[in-house]
């Protein structure tokens, strides 16, 4: 099978409290090898601190000393690692309703989802949870650890249970890909090595899985290429060049660019990476660009190619509210879109999502942990895709004025299965 984009794949371990996500992380690093033997000796102390006895594998992600103390993932910890025929970054997701939000951060640039399900317990309401954000922030493809078979005598009947399950739920949020392993992270079975006690699965390994899963949609599109500027940079003898992250489309020199929301059609010059001048940049890459029209372009603004993106002040969104305090229609919050802030106005709230049966009942406030429809009116003009066209550009987060504080996750437009 040939793979797309095979170098890299960000993954993000979702699912419900103490179902065994940070456990099954830690077993593929130990089994493939991933840990130098002071972090393995750290681990060990740690798993004696607190009277485990054997190695405590969830302790290799969870750093925090809280997260130690209290035998939960309080925040995302990223982990790299390294195969023959791939690299990793993971994501290892909180799964306590409090740490919504911290889910949400690890899931936004995922190309995949490994969601982990305790096999006694099923879809619980926040892992259903999970799955929508998941859904919402554009992952399509799913891996679905079915956790902890052991516990069950590695009944076949109570994994397809599971699977029929996952799998009524995924066809709805729209997911393109699912593949359902029986595990058991503690003991490494179906891990990263086959299993002798499911003669009756004949699939793949969760890290076979994860090798042959394509990678790369969280900065290619098919719909144009998109550098929010970031700096612009002042050149000897004269000049100015635009810094930022390309993202959607490659970017090549004599490509016909607007610049939005001036609407400044004008042509790309050059291009610079970090190794010098190129004459095609790549999705993810940090450049600068060189346009021959002279423009006073600045922070905020957007470099694209065609399909041109919209720029508007007034918008639908669907919203993942973190909040302390109820989202109200009226309320004022400042909006981070790409590199741009404004200020924005909540002027109506369509509805709440309900993660059980995925309808949109009416409501007339969001509270912690809800998901809504909502409209919003910026200070500024902000130039977006649809959410499902561009995950960056079609993303943005909500602040609060007088705490700073990041209260709302929102894409542009309305989810397909809403």
């Amino acid at each position: 099978m040939k793979l797309a984009h095979k170098d890299l794949l960000r993954l993000a371990t979702v699912g419900s409290v103490d179902d065994g996500k940070s456990t099954l992380i830690g077993r593929i690093l130990v089994d493939t090898r991933q840990l130098f033997d002071d972090q393995l000796d750290a681990v060990a102390a740690a798993s004696e601190k607190r009277g485990v006895g054997d190695l405590d594998l969830s302790f290799v992600t969870d750093g925090l000393r809280a997260e130690r103390e209290q035998g939960i993932t309080i925040d995302v910890a990223y982990r790299y690692a390294t195969t023959p025929s791939r690299k990793f970054i993971i994501a290892d997701c909180p799964g306590h309703v409090q740490y919504t939000r911290n889910m949400a951060t690890g899931a936004s640039t995922a190309d995949l989802a490994l969601v982990v399900l305790n096999v006694a317990h099923g879809l619980k309401e926040q892992s259903r949870r999970h799955l929508v954000i998941a859904a919402l922030l554009g992952v399509r493809t799913i891996v679905v650890a079915v956790n902890k078979m052991d516990e069950v005598n590695w009944s076949e009947s109570a994994y397809r249970s599971i699977v029929d399950e996952v799998e009524t739920l995924a066809h709805e949020l729209g997911f393109e890909h699912v593949t359902c392993i029986p595990v058991s992270a503690l003991l490494g079975d179906n891990v990263v090595e086959s299993s002798t006690n499911t003669p009756w699965y004949e699939g793949p390994t969760v890290l076979s899985a994860l090798e042959t899963s394509d990678a790369g949609s969280w900065t290619t599109t098919n719909h144009g290429a998109r550098l929010p500027i970031q700096w612009v940079l002042r050149q000897p003898g004269g000049g100015r060049t635009y810094a930022g992250m390309l993202n959607g489309a490659t970017l090549s020199v004599g490509d016909v660019v607007t610049l939005l929301p001036a609407n400044i059609e004008t042509t790309v010059k050059g291009v610079h990476a970090g190794s010098g001048a190129i004459e095609r940049a790549t999705t993810g890459l940090s450049i600068d660009v060189d346009l021959v029209a002279e423009t006073d372009a600045g922070r905020g603004d957007l470099i694209t190619t065609a399909p041109l993106p919209k720029v508007t002040k007034d918008f639908t969104a669907t919203l993942c509210w973190f909040g302390e305090n109820s989202l109200k229609v009226g309320q004022r919050l400042r909006l981070k879109h790409t590199t741009r802030v404004t200020p924005v106005r909540v002027t109506e709230l369509s509805g709440v999502v309900d993660v059980a049966t995925l309808h949109t009942d009416e409501a007339s406030s969001l509270s912690t942990n809800e998901i809504g429809i909502v409209r919003l009116q910026t200070a500024d003009p902000i130039v977006v895709d649809d959410y499902l066209d561009n995950r960056v550009t079609g993303s943005f987060v909500l602040i609060d004025d007088v705490t700073n504080a990041t209260v709302a996750a929102g894409m542009v437009g309305r989810a397909s299965f809403l």
